[in-house]
């Protein structure tokens, strides 16, 4: 009876320990006190985004083809568009972009423009929160990091992306903060709104990170 006993703790020591383990991986003050702490790029979310004064703009082929065109561009092009050096990641931060490219090709088109400059300013943390909730990870666990749209602005000559770090087993934003990437030149709709993309990813590795860290107390 006693060695049936303390075999039954030595099994409940080793489910706490692996539990607090499991916790700790998905904590935001984890992912910033250690850049081994895996995390997992899950791409930009446009479901939300508006092409703010682009009369011209060919919607179909933005929805179909050219959203996605930039998460696949952030990938094939890593060195430029380098999230693990954004992140401060010691080894490679892995990727899964499916799903997110899959939302972006059933955005309606009747929601993508805009005529009003104030929607380059409309989105909330709520609503960031709202959208990550309905999202279904397919029991993915640990560290998420995606980007949301909010507008890309021909007035602003910007992009605004709203960085989100969550806890994809329980689809909580851990963080998100808003930033704008400014876009000059680039020939095509993809290469155009890249810059602003590279603007923000240059942004989190000189500054934001840094900043980002000292709040969550790392």
């Amino acid at each position: 009876m006693k060695k049936q006993t303390t075999l039954r703790w030595a099994a409940f020591s080793l489910i706490l320990l692996f539990s607090s383990a499991a916790g700790k991986a998905q904590s935001l003050k984890d992912f910033f006190s250690s850049e081994s702490t895996s995390a997992l790029w899950l791409g930009i979310d446009f479901t939300k985004n508006k092409l703010i004064d682009e009369p011209t703009a060919n919607l179909s082929d933005i929805r179909d083809r050219q959203y996605n065109g930039l998460n696949e561009l952030i990938i094939d092009e890593g060195k430029k568009y380098n999230l693990k050096s954004a992140f401060h990641r010691s080894s490679e931060l892995d990727h899964d972009v499916n799903y997110v490219n899959d939302r972006n090709t059933k955005v309606n088109e009747d929601d993508m423009k805009s005529t009003n400059t104030s929607d380059f300013h409309r989105l909330k943390e709520e609503d960031i929160s709202n959208l990550v909730r309905g999202y279904d990870l397919k029991g993915k666990k640990g560290i998420g990091i995606l980007m949301v749209s909010e507008a890309m602005g021909k007035s602003e000559k910007a992009i605004a992306l709203w960085v989100v770090i969550i806890d994809m087993s329980t689809k909580k934003v851990l963080m998100t903060d808003r930033l704008e990437g400014k876009v000059s030149m680039g020939f095509g709709f993809r290469n155009f709104w890249a810059a602003g993309i590279k603007s923000v990813i240059e942004q989190i590795e000189k500054k934001k990170y840094k900043e980002w860290k000292a709040k969550a107390g790392a």
